[in-house]
């Protein structure tokens, strides 16, 4: 193949070890050049590939992906997961503060943003196994989403966009935190849950599924016109991948699966709380979410 032959994609992945190789260039994809946004943490730039919708190729978050797959941006799901992880210690109290997970109607609970894949999913679990209800709690949000035309529920509500989350906490302007980020350990800080760790195992046992951060996608009309690309991206995922992956623990569910199995029950239940929480107006298929991808995924994946 020529190098005119060489289609040249703009993407958009986060650097991790699984990417490494791909990033590198110690693994390519037949037929592409991918020309990487120069960014190692993939929150950074899920803006930007939704707002100009003309990457070829990106990471985006589950909640992100889906809002904007739901107005029509230009992107299709490979069944690829790239990071998840639980989240029943995301949800964060003064430890001086003690209540329940379902003792949170009339609380206020504050995030950076409600579109965010991270309180999506703590939503969804206190939803499901605490009956709480959406309208019943004080969601605080930072800021809006990475889609600029979709727009937060009616029950929730704006708080200083500079407060530091903790400050806020600490200093009881709001009652509960979603945070799922690295933080260094603080004695002021307690999980709502008391033992998050088992409350993810049970989740996980009932739904044989973790909950799902950040996929990976495709431009559509790449999808549509030259499968045989899709095809190519999706094997140099699980090359690159391969490289630095180690086996998952017998009895353990992986937490980044690839494949249309693979990934079908937590995309499933992420789809489903999208659409309860009004992330979305209404409940999308896995056939809209994935489009060509099956057809040009057909026998792979």
């Amino acid at each position: 193949m020529s190098v005119a032959d060489v289609i040249r994609l703009k993407t958009m992945l986060g650097t991790y070890p699984k990417t490494q190789a791909l990033k590198s260039g110690a693994v390519g994809v037949d037929g592409a050049a991918l020309d990487f946004l120069p960014i190692d943490d993939a929150v950074k730039g899920f803006k930007q590939v939704v707002r100009e919708a003309d990457f070829g190729v990106a990471e985006l978050a589950l909640s992100t992906f889906l809002q904007a797959r739901s107005i029509g941006k230009p992107y299709v799901l490979l069944p690829f997961v790239m990071n998840g992880k639980f989240h029943h210690a995301s949800l964060l109290r003064r430890a001086d503060n003690e209540f329940r997970a379902d003792q949170l109607h009339g609380l206020r609970v504050a995030m950076r943003s409600y579109s965010q894949t991270t309180p999506t999913w703590v939503r969804g679990f206190l939803t499901d196994d605490f009956g709480i209800r959406l309208d019943g709690v004080r969601w605080l949000v930072q800021g809006g989403g990475h889609v600029a035309e979709c727009s937060d529920p009616p029950w929730v509500a704006r708080m200083d966009p500079d407060r530091d989350l903790f400050d806020a906490l600490l200093a009881g302007a709001v009652d509960a935190i979603l945070f799922g980020g690295k933080r260094p350990p603080d004695p002021r800080v307690a999980t709502v849950l008391p033992d998050p760790a088992a409350a993810a195992t049970d989740w996980s046992r009932r739904n044989q599924a973790v909950p799902i951060n950040h996929m990976v996608a495709v431009h559509e009309t790449l999808a549509q016109d030259r499968p045989e690309l899709v095809r190519a991206i999706y094997a140099a995922l699980l090359s690159s991948r391969s490289q630095t992956e180690e086996a998952v623990a017998a009895g353990q569910l992986d937490p980044q699966p690839h494949g249309f199995d693979q990934v079908r029950a937590a995309l499933q239940i992420g789809i489903r709380y999208a659409a309860e929480q009004a992330l979305v107006p209404k409940l999308l298929s896995l056939d809209e979410i994935y489009g060509p991808v099956r057809s040009a995924l057909a026998g792979m994946a």
